[in-house]
């Protein structure tokens, strides 16, 4: 499927293919509650920003979506598969038709950028070293680093070039989704911007559902086909970015009616 833009995205469309149904979810730690019967759907093909204010668990439901937090109740639907209670083997399988990219790597420390990015491969292949190596470069390659960076550790990369390493990992295995958990976090506004249109472009080549958390207004309005938001422990409100304004709630007024909204939607019309 091709990608589309986020003008080009029939928001009204119901026959839409949910590709992510997330039903009646609960998380809590210990006393506190951070979601309560929270509904979402992620639609194939788009780009959905996941926005809140601090604490209202954005990146705990990209994790538990991913099954690295287990909810106290609720049905996670990812691609026709029940990642919650479906058969182990259903899900893994799954695994291997998403890539996740963490805000802040989370490469292995001591293996090579090469060695981060083909560790899906070789996990879940059996391809030989020749050809991992091969689709490794190919992926780096892919999100813009230059073939000297294979061969780099973590710690010689600047912020920038292990977010695309991380990025070029989540797409090893030619995934359908890709989860990124505040992707632009810590990058300078120039960086911030070529991290923006490197998403904007994988995702319409590669045909690609992206699942992004983000605080960053300039890529709401730069690539999010749709937003939703977090709010009183569930999906408040949901829709394309234009509607936010008209939505009355104090958070939501606040974040995308004061200056630096303002400033972002004239920046994204301008690109």
């Amino acid at each position: 499927m091709d990608g589309v833009t986020r003008e080009q995205m029939p928001i009204g469309d119901t026959q839409r293919e949910a590709v992510i149904r997330v039903r009646n979810l609960t998380n809590r730690f210990g006393p506190q509650v951070v979601h309560q019967d929270l509904n979402l759907d992620v639609w194939r093909g788009e780009v959905l920003g996941i926005v809140g204010g601090s604490g209202t668990g954005k990146s705990v439901l990209l994790r538990t979506i991913v099954g690295l937090n287990k909810p106290a109740a609720g049905s996670i639907e990812v691609l026709g598969v029940d990642v919650l209670n479906g058969p182990e083997q259903e899900r893994r399988r799954i695994e291997r038709r998403w890539g996740v990219a963490f805000q802040d790597g989370a490469l292995f420390s001591s293996l090579t950028v090469l060695q981060n990015v083909v560790a899906p491969l070789r996990e879940h292949t059996g391809i030989s070293e020749s050809l991992m190596s091969a689709l490794g470069g190919l992926k780096i390659s892919l999100v813009g680093l230059p073939q000297l960076s294979c061969g780099k550790f973590p710690s010689e990369l600047s912020g920038g070039m292990r977010k695309r390493a991380a990025l070029a990992r989540a797409l090893a295995l030619d995934p359908e989704i890709v989860f990124l958990d505040e992707p632009t976090a810590g990058l300078d506004p120039i960086g911030a911007a070529a991290y923006d249109d490197l998403i904007g472009e994988l995702q319409q080549a590669l045909g690609l559902t992206v699942f992004m958390v983000t605080h960053d207004l300039d890529s709401l309005y730069a690539i999010c086909n749709r937003i939703a938001v977090l709010a009183e422990k569930r999906v408040l409100v949901d829709g394309p970015i234009e509607e936010m304004t008209k939505v009355d709630h104090p958070w939501v007024q606040e974040y995308f009616t004061g200056p630096r909204a303002r400033a972002a939607q004239k920046k994204g019309q301008d690109r």
